[in-house]
């Protein structure tokens, strides 16, 4: 090949990756902007977004702070609560357990709890792992119970006392001591429990209708728990958060870098005191944009055939959609989206999952075609979550 032949190739390449570069400069540039607008608009305090594919982050904003007061700027290393974002890592966790052969998704759960959970509704029903990981299970959150197990920590940082009343008026009482699984789930499902009730069970039989359930998730963390030998919080780090990486992320305040965790903020400038939950795998999680990011672009090399924390058949299961459009459960519209194992199944194409807690928000999420996805975390919760979800599934759908 002649030498103008070569210099003709490295020139035309160049001018498409001036032109490309350029394209998606623009493209972020215009996300940036309306994401800022959205941000002003809903008054949050502090919020990150970040967008990834395979190799790691294509996009990283860092908006306004994790405290107001002391005008200390979000950034990626921020940590906070994530809600039910933690349900996604239950999901990975007994997928794990199942390949360690603990169970299958079938299991009957009296197979392997050590007291025996009868709904009484249905005395006879059997209640399987995959019902819990679909919200069918029939195991609800009673609303008198499920908010008291919350452990707040007014005493490690200030707070406002508005906010925290705020949150007893409606419930969070703090009332259940402890943060033992073990304890907790005696208590709720044995018949001998302290917060038994007929009212920790839904209406209808085991499969047969959908009920979002934190208390039915964190079971199944409590059934690796007993099946591994070990707390799910060491599970989880030993097959998840060690091998991505994720140093910043934990599920218990006082596991946690305080001086980067955020203020959590109720509205204007209250803040909520920091907490911890007794059900801490459902909705626990204390962890920053940069490990999400991390977990994110885990998942998506998983989804291709990285075996680093799953096989592939792994990943297959967990992305299965558990209910058919002929024959779903009562009480779950399919419209806007299916189940897999926890994560949602978006008719838009993508798989992610959100997280709603007091002082929080976020969302994780990935497209299986564009091999992107991304994330994002706020400190204060945000009743409408989707303008910001749209531009980010927007970005990552052009590949």
């Amino acid at each position: 090949m002649s030498r103008k032949r070569i210099y003709s190739i490295l020139i035309t390449g160049f001018l498409f990756l001036t032109i490309h570069h350029g394209y998606c400069q623009g493209r972020f540039d215009t996300l940036t902007n309306k994401l800022n607008q959205v941000f002003k608009q809903d008054s949050l305090p502090g919020m990150a977004v970040i967008l990834v594919n395979a190799n790691g982050i294509i996009y990283h904003q860092d908006f306004g702070f994790a405290d107001k007061q002391n005008k200390i700027p979000y950034t990626s290393a921020t940590i906070q609560n994530v809600g039910s974002v933690s349900k996604t890592f239950i999901a990975v966790a007994l997928m794990k357990a199942v390949e360690l052969k603990y169970f299958t998704l079938e299991t009957n759960i009296n197979d392997i709890l050590p007291f025996k959970v009868v709904d009484p509704n249905y005395p006879d029903g059997k209640i399987t792992i995959r019902q819990l990981a679909s919200h069918t299970s029939g195991i609800i959150d009673n609303p008198a119970v499920y908010p008291n197990t919350y452990k707040f920590y007014p005493d490690i940082r200030a707070y406002d006392k508005e906010a925290l009343d705020a949150l007893q008026s409606i419930g969070y009482r703090q009332t259940i001591p402890g943060r033992s699984l073990k304890e907790f789930f005696y208590n709720y499902l044995s018949e001998k429990g302290k917060y038994y009730s007929p009212g920790n069970f839904g209406k209808g039989s085991p499969g047969s209708a959908s009920s979002y359930s934190n208390i039915g998730s964190a079971l199944v963390a409590y059934l690796i728990e007993i099946k591994a030998g070990i707390p799910y919080a060491d599970f989880v780090k030993k097959f998840i958060l060690s091998p991505l990486k994720m140093k910043n992320s934990t599920f218990f305040i006082f596991n946690t870098n305080l001086k980067k965790h955020a203020s959590l903020y109720y509205k204007d400038d209250l803040v909520f005191p920091l907490y911890d939950l007794v059900t801490y795998p459902d909705g626990g999680l204390k962890t920053s944009a940069g490990d999400l990011a991390k977990y994110v672009s885990g998942l998506i090399n998983g989804y291709n055939g990285d075996k680093l924390l799953l096989d592939t058949g792994s990943y297959r299961l967990m992305f299965t959609p558990q209910f058919s459009k002929e024959n779903p459960p009562k009480d779950i519209n399919l419209t806007y989206r299916n189940k897999g194992v926890f994560w949602n199944l978006y008719t838009n194409g993508t798989i992610g999952h959100d997280g709603d807690d007091p002082g929080i928000s976020a969302f994780v999420f990935f497209n299986p075609v564009t091999n992107m996805g991304g994330l994002f975390i706020c400190n204060r919760y945000l009743p409408d979550k989707k303008p910001i979800i749209d531009l980010l599934v927007q970005a990552t759908s052009i590949n």
